[in-house]
């Protein structure tokens, strides 16, 4: 199955490939905190309320209190992600807020703040890195951040609103929606400077027919665009986690390295009651965080669509016989927890080019009205400084294989791949990748506890194309993107002749980028193509869907003072990318509850 490692050539472009689509299952060390970039400072005069987990207990006397009562607060949040930074910016404005972040900073951390290390951050699988990787059961690597600011600090940038069909199906008051995403967009979002590359993406996507040109804008409509961008002119990333400079620094309390173990429940009464959670701090260390008394008070999860459905088991919310397996006190039995899992599907074509390819990450997006989305990405490979290898993809000591059977992974390669270690790799393919994104996957999957260890990623499964209907979208895709780089303007671009697609097709399954079986002889059959070379591009939503799980309001259904408000709760993705979405989201949701406590004494 990993017949790739044993040519050296091979190896150097799946690493390639799989540092930037994916996430590199290797321990690194990046030069990019060598050199000047190591000179990055975190300001704590912006953000004072910003500490270690392993402060709590010292400060509990603070002025967070509440009702007169130590370490009590009116609301805890669980994830300072792409959702829980907007939403707990918004809440301190009148109410004492606890955010319980499992990662780090990321204004220090220079895989995380420049644009040039996207591909290292992604590649990074140390303890303290700003991504979690883990792989589904359908053999598709992917990523999970670990890091205050979420998903944003580890995505490609692009920044695209919603359509006004999903804020309906949502449900949400279209007004408050308008006014929730300027609040975003004036502090982190910004226009990109398109590169030669995307300009050619852009008219090759006119030729082929998607049309019409819309121009830049970040709003979601069929044809070809120009979106916004979290990363600034000078390739500087600006995260959720700057949404933060909104909040009262006095009603606001930030703990980094703080991982929340359980949700704590009253199951005194009629129905469960949240009183507050229990985390563990960077030292190992538990402390438990109590909610006010006060009519109103609320935990809300906003830990994401791998990490939500996760806490709510750990806490005793979920499958009966799922818990029981794993002797978890049973809450609340709830079937409907960790199902629905989707992602959409990305299948790309690798592009050679005879011209100098600049890095770019997404600026061009075609949209279409067959619900594919095609965008590009382009120059990023690895130094030879880059990345150290301490063992392989496939050894046994990588926990991002926990849950992938041994049995595929073939103990030759594995033990051949653990002796080299070290590779100086340099970039093995001058070119880009074009990509189409699937929305509206009709697939679906599920999310199940492998244990009860909170740092351990859960058993995931997407299901990939089970769905006839999106094979056949797929197929349908990969058409089209196959016409956009052989078009007439894309070649005058790239300089090379007219290739044969199948070609392309080929040099994109010998890329090896999953650990699905391949069939590489067998170019010509599309729908096998879209199998073999299927990706994600982190946009994986589901597990606590509305309706099943969560309220419309998104209150978790059969127990008091707990809120899901993250990914998890959609149904479908937003836009061609949804971390604009995720962050309004934060802000409209803290903006709905201010109003429903305080009426227009909320001042919001």
């Amino acid at each position: 199955m990993f017949w790739f490692l044993q040519s050296p050539m091979a190896l150097k472009l799946f690493l390639f490939l799989f540092a930037l689509l994916l996430c590199l299952p290797t321990s690194l060390s990046s030069t990019a905190s060598k050199g000047k970039e190591q000179k990055l400072k975190f300001n704590p005069y912006r953000y004072t309320f910003i500490d270690k987990a392993s402060t709590f207990a010292s400060s509990s006397s603070s002025s967070f209190s509440s009702n007169g009562q130590d370490s009590t607060y009116d609301y805890i949040v669980i994830g300072g992600g792409t959702a829980g930074c907007p939403l707990a910016a918004t809440l301190s404005r009148n109410f004492s807020v606890l955010v319980l972040e499992r990662g780090g900073v990321p204004f220090t951390n220079a895989n995380v703040s420049f644009l040039r290390n996207f591909h290292i951050g992604l590649a990074d699988t140390s303890a303290s890195s700003a991504s979690q990787a883990f792989v589904s059961t359908d053999g598709v690597y992917n990523a999970r951040a670990r890091v205050l600011g979420g998903g944003s600090c580890i995505n490609a940038g692009f920044y695209s609103r919603a359509d006004a069909a999903f804020v309906k199906r949502a449900g949400w008051d279209p007004k408050l929606v308008n006014e929730s995403y300027p609040w975003v967009e004036r502090e982190i979002v910004h226009q990109p400077k398109l590169t030669l590359w995307q300009k050619a993406l852009r008219d090759s996507l006119l030729e082929v027919g998607v049309r019409p040109f819309n121009g830049f804008t970040y709003d979601h409509v069929s044809g070809t665009k120009i979106g916004g961008t979290i990363f600034d002119r000078f390739g500087r990333r600006h995260t959720a986690a700057e949404l933060l400079a909104y909040a009262n620094p006095q009603k606001l309390r930030v703990l980094i390295y703080a991982t929340v173990q359980k949700i704590v429940f009253d199951t005194s009464g009629t129905r469960p009651r949240v009183t507050g959670v229990i985390f563990k701090d960077e030292n190992g260390n538990q402390h438990q965080a109590l909610l006010s008394n006060r009519k109103g008070s609320e935990v809300i999860l906003s830990s994401g669509a791998i990490g939500s459905p996760q806490m709510l088991m750990l806490s005793g919310i979920g499958p009966k016989r799922e818990l029981k397996r794993l002797k978890i006190p049973l809450v609340l039995e709830n079937e409907h927890v960790g199902k629905g899992m989707a992602d959409n599907p990305m299948n790309t074509i690798l592009v050679p080019s005879k011209a100098p390819i600049e890095q770019s990450l997404i600026q061009t997006v075609g949209i279409t009205k067959m619900g594919v989305y095609v965008e590009a990405s382009t120059g990023f490979g690895q130094s030879p400084e880059s990345i150290h290898t301490h063992y392989g993809v496939m050894s046994d000591k990588n926990e991002l294989f926990s849950t992938i059977p041994a049995k595929q992974r073939r103990p030759e390669a594995t033990q051949a791949y653990i002796r080299r270690n070290k590779y100086q790799l340099h970039e093995a393919f001058n070119g880009s990748f074009i990509l189409e994104k699937l929305a509206y996957p009709i697939s679906r999957g599920h999310l199940s506890l492998l244990n009860t260890n909170v740092d351990d990623n859960p058993s995931v499964t997407f299901n990939y194309f089970k769905h006839p209907m999106d094979l056949q979208r797929c197929v349908e895709a990969i058409r089209l993107v196959s016409k956009v780089v052989t078009s007439k303007r894309f070649l005058n671009y790239t300089q090379c002749d007219k290739q044969n697609v199948h070609e392309m097709l080929s040099l994109s399954v010998k890329a090896n980028i999953n650990l699905r079986p391949k069939q590489v002889n067998d170019t010509k059959s599309m729908e096998q193509f879209c199998k073999d070379t299927v990706v994600t591009i982190w946009h994986y939503h589901g597990g606590c869907l509305v309706g099943k799980v969560v309220s419309p309001d998104r209150k978790v259904l059969g127990v008091n003072r707990l809120r899901v408000i993250d990914g998890s709760t959609f149904d479908e993705s937003p836009g061609t990318n949804p971390q604009a979405t995720v962050m309004m989201m934060g802000r409209y949701m803290g903006v709905k509850i201010l109003r429903e406590r305080l009426g227009n004494k909320a001042g919001v």
